[in-house]
C-alpha cells in the first residue's frame, strides 16, 4: 500500500472521485501543510493556519499507477486559480501535491509541466514533500457520499 496526498480546492469533491478509482483502496480528508498542530476546521477556515484542504488516499500501485493518480487530481480541479476553487477563496483551497517519496516528487513535477502545455494560464499548483496530515472531522469524510451526492460542481 502507497499514499498519496492531493490538494484541489474543497475536499468532498476531491474525495468523492479518488474514491470511484479501482485500486483506491481508502480516502481520508483533512488537512496539511501548514504549521498548526492538530489543526480543525475552524482553525484552517481562519486562514491564519497555512494549511490546505487535501484528501490522502491509500492505493495499491499494482491496480493503479501514481500517475494515473495525477490524471485524477488535474482533472478534478482548475490548477491555475491561486488559492481559489470556484467560490471557495483562500490559502486552503490551494492546489497542492505533497509528496511522498522521491519517485512521486519526480512524477508530479514531470507532470505539471506536461499539462502546462494543455492551459494558457501559468499552474500555480505547488509541489512540496508531505507534511503532518490532519485527519477532518468525521461529518467530513465521505460527504458527499453521505448526502447521496455524486459529486459536487465548483465551476
Amino acid at each position: 500500500m502507497e499514499k498519496a496526498t492531493f490538494g484541489a480546492g474543497c475536499f468532498w469533491g476531491v474525495e468523492a472521485a479518488f474514491r470511484q478509482v479501482k485500486g483506491v483502496v481508502s480516502t481520508a480528508v483533512g488537512y496539511s501543510g501548514g504549521h498548526l498542530p492538530n489543526a480543525t476546521y475552524k482553525d484552517v477556515c481562519s486562514g491564519r493556519t497555512g494549511h490546505a484542504e487535501v484528501v490522502q488516499v491509500e492505493y495499491e500501485p499494482t491496480q493503479v499507477s501514481y500517475d494515473d493518480l495525477l490524471k485524477v487530481f488535474w482533472e478534478n480541479h482548475d490548477p491555475t486559480t491561486l488559492n481559489r476553487q470556484g467560490p471557495d477563496v483562500g490559502a486552503q483551497y490551494r492546489s497542492a501535491i505533497f509528496f511522498h517519496t522521491p519517485e512521486q516528487e519526480a512524477a508530479a513535477k514531470a507532470s505539471k509541466e506536461k499539462m502546462q502545455a494543455g492551459y494558457k494560464n501559468k499552474i500555480v499548483t505547488e509541489i512540496t514533500k508531505a507534511a503532518e496530515f490532519y485527519r477532518a472531522e468525521d461529518y467530513h469524510q465521505q460527504y458527499l457520499e453521505k448526502r447521496g451526492l455524486a459529486h459536487c460542481s465548483i465551476r
